[in-house]
């Protein structure tokens, strides 16, 4: 037996309306974030890789912190090179507010969707994460469409990318890992 023929959930109107309640529940429950698209300065089409990115620009919107009981992950471990702090964090977007404020962007590398690899930055927690994976189908096609994209994320590890995004608390966290280096290095040298 087929299903309902008065039931229909997948009619635009009733996709809009399910799009509308997300975007107001992200606007309530969720907070304000820097989504900050990396560009590729030399990739190195044998592996992949760009060990030479730069992020320049950041993008206010707002995202659902899906972790309820702190951070997930590793958290702080205690390894050989001392102590490595491992934490993760999943965010929820709204695809039509992304597509609003972030897709119109020229110089993201996959301007449909968010990328692995972009940053965002939680200015409660003081935090920064890398992008690790992007699901683009959960909540699953609850009324034949997909929604909301879900980031899962990781503490952004620095490694000489420069961070040139014009907000202080963001580009302060390359000069703060900048001079450690530099520290470390004249330490070394002595």
């Amino acid at each position: 037996m087929p299903t309902n023929v008065y039931f229909d959930t997948g009619t635009v109107p009733e996709q809009h309306l399910y799009e509308d309640l997300i975007i107001e529940q992200l606007r309530i429950y969720g907070q304000d974030v820097s989504y900050i698209p990396r560009k590729l300065v030399g990739e190195d089409k044998i592996f992949g890789e760009d060990a030479l990115s730069k992020f320049e620009d950041a993008y206010l919107i707002e995202m659902y912190i899906d972790n309820i009981d702190g951070y997930e992950g590793e958290k702080e471990l205690m390894t050989k090179f001392g102590l490595d702090i491992q934490d993760d964090a999943t965010f929820t977007v709204s695809r039509r507010r992304w597509e609003q404020f972030v897709s119109i962007d020229n110089n993201i590398i996959e301007s449909s969707r968010p990328n692995e690899g972009d940053l965002v930055f939680w200015p409660k927690g003081n935090k920064l994460f890398e992008i690790t994976f992007v699901d683009h189908d959960d909540p699953f096609y609850q009324v034949h469409n997909l929604p909301t994209y879900k980031l899962k994320c990781k503490t952004f590890e620095y490694a000489s990318e420069a961070i040139d995004t014009g907000i202080a608390e963001i580009d302060a966290i390359e000069t703060d890992n900048s001079l450690d280096m530099l520290q470390h290095q004249i330490t070394l040298e002595t």
